[in-house]
């Protein structure tokens, strides 16, 4: 089988790869990526090496339809599975420009291809945002059939992909599936998401800028969780539906900031409280019974496992993120006079 990985540079892109070559010993990706600030091809260097003969970069835009339709018919496509996205909530309170342009028009431009290429199979990546924000005293969880709310441009610039996927498959009758997944991480993320930073920053003793919204709440997930249950989604999944992937762990800024720090053991002045960002959403909670019911998925890491697993990557991993922390555009403690 022939995959496109669009977004393949990416954080999760790059780690989806590297679990479908080593899963799927027979089949070959193509991976498509921009190369934004984000992106970096050293997170699959290995791979590249190793899987020279089933492993193909290309640097395009989604929103190249005539590029995107050549490389899905050239390459004989079977599957597309589109990680690409800005994804930082605090850049796109910068340019929220930048993100309805590659998330809601470039995603078109992906679809349209696709369309016009006749691919067999398309999967969209979303996110747990698109819903809005729970109270941090709400006992819901965000269903599938949960109403978009976003409260943010980088928010509801995913919300506008996700509509535009999903007309194309009632409009052109696209064969597509949709996901909505939790706070991922794991290694090869970038060093400007809150546990890669405050890692980083730890570890040469730096400022740990939390929000003085500290007890807002996320549901983490392991990378490789996420990678397992878009592959069940692609076999199994039924088209045009909407799957919820989420750990049901739930940790604060403040737990996450402890945790990071007492594995690295570093003391507890490092934490600094720096003004709020603008739409700082409170919590988000999935209700991922849908997948863990219909395709048997649960996450196979344990919150605590991936956290150590996690710092323990960065720690050995210096030469990886040292050079990305000059591409940070986000002073997170300058929101006061915004």
């Amino acid at each position: 089988m022939n995959v496109l990985v669009a977004g393949g540079a990416g954080f999760i892109g790059s780690n989806f790869i590297r679990y479908w070559l080593e899963r799927h010993p027979g089949d070959r990706v193509l991976n498509l990526d921009l190369l934004t600030y984000a992106g970096n091809l050293e997170s699959l260097a290995d791979v590249a090496s190793a899987h020279a003969d089933r492993y193909t970069f290309v640097r395009g835009d989604i929103g190249n339809v005539d590029l995107i339709e050549h490389l899905l018919t050239e390459h004989g496509v079977d599957v597309v599975v589109n990680f690409a996205a800005e994804s930082h909530n605090s850049r796109a309170v910068l340019d929220p420009a930048s993100f309805f342009r590659t998330n809601v028009l470039g995603t078109q431009g992906l679809m349209e291809a696709c369309r016009r290429a006749k691919t067999p199979r398309v999967h969209h990546v979303s996110t747990c945002e698109v819903f809005g924000d729970l109270d941090l005293d709400s006992t819901d969880a965000f269903s599938e059939e949960h109403p978009y709310r976003p409260r943010t441009p980088y928010n509801a610039a995913k919300a506008g992909g996700d509509f535009v996927v999903r007309s194309y498959h009632e409009t052109f009758h696209l064969p597509v599936t949709l996901s909505t997944c939790a706070n991922n991480f794991g290694p090869f993320q970038f060093p400007e998401k809150l546990i890669p930073l405050f890692t980083a920053n730890a570890m040469d003793d730096l400022p740990l800028p939390l929000y003085r919204s500290s007890q807002n709440r996320r549901e983490w997930l392991y990378v490789t969780d996420h990678c397992r249950a878009i592959e069940l989604i692609l076999e199994k999944g039924r088209i045009g539906e909407l799957y919820n992937i989420g750990s049901g762990v739930e940790q604060s800024v403040e737990e996450i900031t402890d945790r990071v720090l007492a594995l690295l053991g570093k003391p507890e002045t490092l934490k600094t409280y720096v003004p709020d960002r603008p739409g700082h959403d409170r919590r988000y909670l999935l209700n991922s019974a849908k997948i863990r019911r219909e395709l048997g998925w649960e996450p196979a890491v344990g919150f605590e496992e991936g956290m150590r697993l996690t710092v323990e990557w960065y720690c050995a991993n210096e030469a990886w993120w040292r050079p990305l922390k000059e591409r940070l555009a986000v002073q997170e403690g300058s929101w006061g006079g915004r």
